[in-house]
């Protein structure tokens, strides 16, 4: 009985303290990590392969490439990263001759990029660069299962020479780089030299392809800080992919080592084990629990900005202004696959920051009457707060311009298109499904882009009217008139009298996408138009943009660099899907706007610039070529421990920026995660009664 009782006193002891649901080790307690989730593991960290939301969430924290983008000033600016300074241009025409810098873009015939980089960056600690680690026998490699199992890591100084190898990896004949054909066109000799490494490859199938036995005319080092990149023509846009994971160092030991047989076998390549410069690495990859990012020790060449917008100073922003970066140690990615664990986990403090799900919407946010999303009652209790930010993403619904029904520049089919888009209600789309995360578009710009202009001055005047300064869809009476004037009225055909029927291509084919076909097709209704929706799975959806064999079809953008070029070039006629095979899946075409991209396409921001976006922005409003549908809107709350949180669509590398207060961390999640004592207290006193009535069952008997 004695036993029994101590062993009841222990369990009830150890009920009153600690935190039993806990998922992290006790080791953990008291360091600077953030903690987050993942829900699959991204298909490449090889920065010359990936391109992925999820992929960039971790290389840009472990890569550094030249520029970056100004963690808190808007519109988005870039800044320098690796370089010095912002990289000095100069332009020349045919003949190599030194024009002015405010040359017309037809006279540059070239563009030369100089970038300087910060003398003294290094690498990561990595395997690769220790000399024998790049010879490894069978029997050295028998043992290794992963980057651990390596007695010896080193460093080394980053040199120019590796950001020029890297910009050579971009059309390495086994890699499959996505930027490769437009940097092709764009980088001066690299169409001949990808041509030239394949031959090299099929004259030399297997082993490691040594890229700088094989010169890039387009691209030279002049010293060990500073390298030269020589472009096509003008292309202001080249600043932006500077900012990208592409075009940052790449060490050749890194391609070496993992280019050793036996490597591949056991996941050792930079598809899984990264080899950067930045801030962080790292140091654990489970795809099927979790991976960490560590700082890097030898990081040292970056520090926490010292200005930003009007405001940022007093919410706090601008608080760590000079400190060296990162703020943050490590970071913890864990496996959720659904959306329940990681939302209770996070309500725990389990997760430093959340997005919302739509399960969880009404339980953290409440809209205002005036449309401002805030937390509610709840949320705020807890100290949570909420960040929001439009993304730099446009989507959209398509009118194929080749359909002899709704296609073409003919006033009958250009009064359908407005008809339609005008009965197509994007406001009352993104209320209902996407619970009010967006606004909806008045052009391809999204806010934040240079050329987007705010409130009425921005708006489409064929679908919206200016009511006391806020904007407001016009009635369907409107829509009803221009379907009539179209020749349809109450949604027939007046020559033939059969009813209007458009096609609608999706892959919106699960049956949580049936409500948003209904909706659609309630929209149609209200004009008397039939609605035939044809789903089919994603290849043959792009098989038919590809054909042109649509008529409207859904479709969304997302912007490379932020940058009107990028979201206008969407409608350009030379870049048409069926003609040409580019990124104008509606394959829209007006002389006008053509002329005038070209134009605008290089020009630097400024009041002429913005003359001509307006122009060609008038220009699709009266074509109508798409349904402007709406630009995404990010929710993301953050515990009161987390500091420094500004949303930055285009900057993937804000978890340097990021604070974490630890301690006001351990008190919270102590107080919110106490243990209910009571049901172990019960079940210990039944225990203990049990006991003692077996007790005197046992002692009657021994007396009998």
């Amino acid at each position: 009985m004695k036993s029994i009782l101590a062993v009841l006193v222990s369990v009830l002891l150890a009920a009153c303290g600690g935190q039993w649901n806990n998922p992290y080790p006790a080791g953990d307690a008291g360091q600077a990590i953030f903690y987050t989730a993942f829900t699959e593991r991204p298909k490449h960290l090889d920065p010359a392969q990936a391109y992925s939301e999820n992929e960039y969430e971790l290389l840009a924290n472990i890569y550094a490439p030249p520029l970056q983008y100004h963690y808190l000033k808007r519109p988005y600016q870039l800044v320098p990263l690796a370089a010095r300074e912002m990289p000095e241009v100069r332009y020349y025409d045919a003949q190599q001759r030194l024009l002015s810098a405010d040359a017309p873009s037809q006279t540059v015939a070239f563009s030369v990029y100089e970038i300087h980089i910060k003398p003294g960056m290094r690498y990561q600690p990595h395997p690769a660069f220790v000399p024998e680690n790049l010879h490894l026998s069978e029997a050295a490699l028998r043992p290794v299962h992963t980057l651990a199992d390596f007695a010896h890591t080193a460093s080394r100084t980053v040199t120019a020479a590796d950001y020029v190898y890297q910009i050579k990896r971009l059309v390495h004949p086994q890699l499959h780089t996505p930027i490769a054909g437009v940097m092709s066109e764009y980088i001066v000799g690299l169409k001949d030299y990808a041509a030239e490494l394949q031959q090299a490859v099929k004259a030399h199938p297997a082993g490691f392809l040594d890229l700088n036995a094989y010169a890039l005319p387009g691209v030279e080092v002049v010293d060990d800080t500073a390298y030269r990149v020589t472009i096509h023509g003008k292309y202001p846009q080249f600043t932006y992919w500077l900012a990208m994971p592409f075009f940052a160092p790449m060490p050749q030991e890194a391609e070496r080592f993992y280019a050793q047989p036996g490597m591949q076998e056991r996941n050792l390549s930079l598809d899984w084990w990264p080899v950067g410069s930045g801030p962080y690495y790292l140091s654990e990859n489970d795809p099927n629990r979790r991976m960490v990012l560590r700082r890097n020790p030898h990081y040292q060449s970056e520090t926490y900005p010292v200005e930003g917008e009007p405001g940022d100073a007093a919410t706090g922003l601008l608080a760590d202004a000079g400190k060296p970066l990162p703020l943050i140690d490590q970071v913890v990615f864990s496996l959720e696959k659904e959306t329940i664990p990681y939302w209770n986990k996070f309500l725990q403090g389990y997760y430093d920051a959340s997005g919302i799900s739509s399960d969880s919407f009404d339980q953290a946010v409440q809209v205002g009457v005036s449309g401002e999303a805030n937390v509610t009652d709840a949320m705020r209790a807890q100290g949570i707060s909420l960040s929001t930010a439009v993304a730099t993403s446009t989507m959209y619904t398509g009118f194929n311009w080749l359909d002899p029904a709704i296609g073409g520049s003919s006033e009958r089919a250009t009064k359908l298109r407005r008809a339609i888009a005008i009965a197509v209600d994007f406001e009352e789309f993104v209320s209902i499904f996407a619970n009010g995360r967006g606004i909806s578009a008045q052009s391809p710009i999204p806010p934040g882009i240079f050329g987007y202009r705010e409130g009425c001055a921005g708006r489409d005047t064929y679908v919206y009217d200016c009511v006391n300064g806020e904007i407001r869809r016009k009635p369907v009476a409107e829509a009803q008139r221009l379907l009539a004037e179209a020749g349809y009225p109450n949604g027939v055909d007046a020559k033939t009298g059969q009813p209007l029927v458009i096609h609608l291509d999706t892959t919106a084919n699960g049956v949580g996408n049936k409500s948003r076909l209904d909706w659609m097709r309630k929209q149609f209704d209200k004009i008397g138009v039939q609605l035939d929706v044809r789903s089919t799975d994603y290849n043959r959806f792009q098989d038919k943009i590809r054909r042109g064999d649509t008529q409207m079809f859904y479709f969304g953008w997302n912007a490379d660099y932020p940058d009107p070029e990028n979201f206008l070039f969407l409608l350009y006629g030379p870049q048409g899907k069926v003609k040409f095979g580019g990124e104008n899946a509606a394959n829209y075409s007006n002389p006008e706007y053509d002329q005038l991209f070209m134009q605008m396409k290089n020009m630097e921001n400024g009041p002429a610039r913005q003359a001509i976006i307006d122009r060609m922005q008038e220009i699709l409003r009266h074509d109508s070529p798409w349904l402007w549908g709406f630009h995404p809107k990010n929710y993301v709350l953050q515990h009161a421990w987390l500091h420094n949180v500004k949303p930055n669509i285009m900057a993937n590398n804000k978890l340097k920026y990021w604070r974490v207060d630890v301690q006001q961390r351990e008190a919270l999640r102590q107080q919110w995660n106490q243990p209910a004592g009571w049901p172990l207290a019960l079940s210990a006193a039944l225990v203990l009664l049990s006991c003692i009535w077996l007790w005197r069952v046992l002692q009657r008997r021994e007396e009998g």
